[in-house]
């Protein structure tokens, strides 16, 4: 393999996964859990010798002038998603059974959920997830201080602050500071939130980030 597909972050996946592939037209996936009896490196390297993955983007570009289809791989410990874009490719047949569109189904991964819509990739809090945070926080929020409980929407929301996620936070604020409000108490500022995204370098070694 000439490229890396282990990232090492969650952020780094999710960046890689919407950024790198499903906004530039690998919109068809299978996903899946490595058994722990596997070594991980050999699923890798079995994967992309079978799909191609890593080509150059020379031959990227005969296989999609031949009408062939372009493949991607990536891993975050044990959870990795195979791609494919448009055309032909024994992929389809293969992973039949398993084969998403990303257009229509999102990869689901700590967390997020990774879609297309508008034509877009499409980063979001999973929609169980957010609203199970949302409940809890809207619960917990006439029960701690301005302090503690800004505190600990920092923490349960470290989500990567792309713009739907953004949008998902501030409905979130815009609930509890109503029920604050209710309560008779003060209300948290929008600087409890992350509202600005830093790139990352997904395949870069960056220390202590727990697994999703």
């Amino acid at each position: 393999m000439h490229r890396p597909v282990e990232a090492t972050t969650i952020a780094g996946f999710v960046q890689q996964l919407a950024v790198a592939y499903v906004a530039r037209g690998y919109v068809f996936y299978v996903t899946g859990v490595i058994p722990p009896y596997k070594d991980p490196a050999a699923v890798d390297a079995k994967l992309c010798a079978k799909y191609g993955v890593g080509l150059s983007k020379w031959a990227r570009a005969r296989r999609k002038a031949a009408g062939a289809a372009s493949h991607a791989y990536l891993r975050y410990r044990r959870f990795f998603v195979l791609l494919a874009t448009h055309g032909e490719s024994p992929f389809f047949e293969a992973e039949r059974d398993l084969v998403r569109d990303v257009r229509k189904t999102p990869v689901r991964f700590s967390g997020y959920s990774i879609s297309v819509r508008g034509g877009h990739a499409h980063v979001r809090i999973d929609q169980p997830v957010y609203l199970g945070l949302k409940a809890y926080l809207v619960g917990t929020a006439g029960k701690r201080s301005a302090d503690q409980l800004a505190a600990e929407m920092r923490e349960v929301l470290a989500f990567e602050p792309y713009a739907p996620v953004r949008s998902q936070c501030l409905g979130i604020l815009r609930a509890v500071n109503r029920a604050r409000t209710a309560a008779g108490l003060e209300e948290l500022p929008r600087t409890c939130l992350r509202m600005y995204r830093r790139p990352v370098r997904p395949f870069e070694p960056a220390g202590g980030e727990d697994a999703g």
